[in-house]
C-alpha cells in the first residue's frame, strides 16, 4: 500500500487513544510466575548512566529500574512516598521532613540512611556535578540529618513544585553515599533490578535484586537491546527474538493491532515534539525570522506525513490534563507568502538565507520531518541543508556544545509545569540547550516557583505559554502517541508504563514458560 493510500484509510487512529489509561488488549489470565530472561527491543540508545547527569529519556527508561526516588507519583499524578515512608511539609512551606523506610538495601549491600539522601541531594545541587536537575534545589538552605531515618530540608522561601520535582528520579533519586564516581558506568541504586553490564550502542543487562524493599521482581533478568530501526524491532518481535518492543512503527500500528498473536498497548501522549532555534545566533534573535519558519510549516500535513497521524497537534508542551495548560494558545497556519515577507523585512531576500537543520537518526520521524520542512523552506526562499546525526553526536553537538542553527527534539515525562518551563525556558534551566534568554520568562518562572496560590500559579504558567507562542521561542508541533508490542507469553503488561507515560517499570512484569 502506498503511503498516501495508507494515510487516507487511517485518519481515525489517533483520536481513539485517550490520555493516561492504557487501551484494552489481550492479557494472560495466568498467575505471575518467577524467573526467565526478558529481551526488550529498546527503541533508543543509552548514554551516560549517571542518573543525575543524564538528560535523555532513553537512558532514564533503563535507570528507573535501577533507582528509586524519595517520593514518586501515583496514577492520579499525586506525590506519594517511595523510599520515604512518609513526609510532612510545615505550614509556612519552609520545612520538609522525610521519614525513611527502615532496612532499605542498595545493590552494593549497604543499608540506606539519611546520610545517603543528604549525599544524593547535595551532589545533585552541586554545580560541579553537572546534574540536569540542579535547579530543583535552588531554594534549599540546608539538608539536615537528625538521625539515620530522618531528613529535614529547610528552604529559603516556599517552593510550590519542590515535592513534585523530587518525584522524578533525576532529582529525587537516592544513591549510596560516595558512589558518584562510578554512577556513570556502573550505576548503583535501590531499585528492583541491579545493573550487570552495558555494551555501548548494543545492549544493557539487568538482573533481579532479591532484597528489593518492595518485594523482588518476577523476572530474573532483562536484556535491553538497543534497536533504533522500527522495522527491525517489529521483525524481532514477530520472530520471537524479542519479547517486548516500545515504539511500534507508526505506519504499522493498525496492522499490529490486528495480529491476534501479539499484545498491543497504545496511549497518549508519550511526549511532545518541537522545532528549535539557537537563540545565541544573531539570525534567530530576530523574532520575525523565527515566526517566518513557524509560518512555513503545515502542522497537520507534517503530522500525517512524518508521524502517520499517530499523535495530536498542540501549540503548547503542557500535558493535556495539566490544569496550567493554556487552551487559548493556537498554532499558526501555514502561510508561505507571509514567511517570505517577514524574511525580506529581516534582510533575507529569497535565495540569500542558508540554514543547517541538525536531526538525529535516533528518531527516524525527525529525519522525515526535516526533509518535509526543507521543501517548505525552499518555497519560502530558504536554502535548508539537513545534517543527520547519531544520537551520541546529536547530544554532543546540540545538547552539550550547542553547535547548531536549527534542530528538532522531543521531551518525555515532563508532566510538572515547573520542570517543563523552568528547565526548558529559564535562562539557567538545565534543559535550555537553545540558549533562550528572555527576561519575562525568567521572571514568571521565578514567581511561579514561589507562588503557593494554585490559581495564581496556573495563571503565571499560562502567561509563559502565551509568551513562548507570541515570540516563537520554539515551534511546538504535536503530542506523539506511545505504543508497546509484546509476545503472548508476557504477563502483567498493564503495569509496565509509569503514570508519567514514558518510563517503563519492569517490577511486576512476568514471563510465562
Amino acid at each position: 500500500m502506498k503511503r498516501r493510500e495508507f494515510l487516507a484509510t487511517t485518519t481515525a487512529l489517533g483520536g481513539a487513544m485517550g490520555f493516561g489509561l492504557l487501551a484494552p488488549g489481550r492479557l494472560l489470565a495466568d498467575e505471575p510466575v518467577s524467573g526467565g530472561t526478558l529481551i526488550w527491543g529498546h527503541s533508543e540508545t543509552t548514554q551516560n548512566l549517571d542518573m543525575h547527569q543524564t538528560g535523555t529519556a532513553s537512558t532514564s527508561r533503563v535507570l528507573q529500574n535501577i533507582h528509586n526516588a524519595i517520593v514518586t507519583i501515583n496514577s492520579e499524578m499525586e506525590v506519594v512516598p517511595q523510599l520515604a515512608e512518609s513526609f510532612e511539609v510545615s505550614e509556612d512551606g519552609l520545612t520538609y521532613t522525610f521519614r525513611l523506610r527502615e532496612g532499605v538495601l542498595f545493590h552494593d549491600g549497604s543499608t540506606m540512611t539519611s546520610e545517603d539522601v543528604q549525599y544524593s541531594f547535595e551532589r545533585c545541587r552541586d554545580p560541579e556535578t553537572g546534574a540536569v536537575n540542579f535547579e530543583v534545589f535552588n531554594d534549599v538552605a540546608a539538608i539536615e540529618t537528625p538521625d539515620d531515618l530522618t531528613v529535614v530540608i529547610r528552604m529559603t522561601r516556599p517552593n510550590a513544585p519542590f515535592l513534585a520535582r523530587l518525584a522524578e528520579n533525576g532529582a529525587g533519586v537516592v544513591m549510596p553515599a560516595g558512589s558518584g564516581e562510578v554512577q556513570g558506568t556502573t550505576p548503583i541504586g535501590a531499585g528492583p533490578f541491579r545493573f550487570v553490564r552495558r555494551e555501548f550502542g548494543n545492549e544493557v543487562e539487568l538482573e533481579r535484586f532479591d532484597d528489593y524493599w518492595d518485594g523482588p521482581a518476577f523476572l530474573e533478568r532483562i536484556i535491553a537491546r538497543e534497536i533504533t530501526e522500527p522495522t527491525v524491532r517489529l521483525t524481532g518481535l514477530r520472530t520471537g527474538e524479542l519479547h517486548l518492543i516500545n515504539d511500534i512503527p507508526a505506519e504499522r500500528i493498525a496492522e499490529v493491532e490486528g495480529d491476534a498473536s501479539l499484545q498491543v498497548r497504545t496511549w497518549a501522549p508519550l511526549n511532545f515534539d518541537f522545532v528549535n532555534f539557537n537563540h545565541d545566533l544573531e539570525l534567530f534573535q530576530d523574532p520575525r525570522v523565527r515566526m517566518a519558519f513557524d509560518l512555513m510549516i503545515d502542522k497537520e500535513m507534517l503530522l500525517q506525513g512524518a508521524l502517520w497521524g499517530q499523535g495530536e497537534l498542540t501549540a503548547t508542551p503542557s500535558f493535556p490534563t495539566d490544569a496550567a495548560r493554556n487552551p487559548d494558545v493556537a498554532q499558526r497556519a501555514q502561510d508561505i507568502a507571509r514567511a517570505r515577507e517577514l524574511l525580506q523585512e529581516a534582510g533575507h531576500p529569497p535565495g540569500s538565507l542558508n540554514v543547517v537543520f541538525k536531526v538525529t537518526t535516533n528518531y527516524p520521524y525527525h529525519v522525515e520531518s526535516a526533509q518535509i520542512i526543507a521543501e517548505w523552506a525552499r518555497e519560502a526562499g530558504v536554502n535548508m541543508t539537513i545534517e543527520q546525526l547519531t544520537w551520541a553526536d546529536w547530544l554532543s553537538q546540540v545538547w552539550v556544545d550547542r553547535d547548531f542553527e536549527m534542530t528538532m527534539m522531543n521531551f518525555f515525562t515532563i508532566w510538572e509545569p515547573d520542570r517543563l518551563y523552568y528547565s526548558l525556558y529559564h535562562s539557567t534551566g538545565g534543559f535550555n540547550y537553545r540558549n533562550i534568554n528572555d527576561e519575562l520568562i525568567d521572571e514568571l518562572c521565578e514567581q511561579a516557583r514561589g507562588e503557593v496560590d494554585e490559581d495564581v500559579r496556573i495563571g503565571l504558567y499560562r502567561r509563559i505559554q502565551q509568551h513562548i507562542s507570541d515570540e516563537t521561542l520554539d515551534v511546538v508541533l504535536w503530542y506523539r502517541n506511545g505504543s508497546l508490542g509484546a509476545r503472548p507469553e508476557i504477563g502483567g503488561l498493564e503495569t509496565l508504563v509509569h503514570p508519567n507515560g514514558s518510563n517503563l517499570i519492569f517490577h511486576k512484569l512476568w514471563l510465562n514458560a
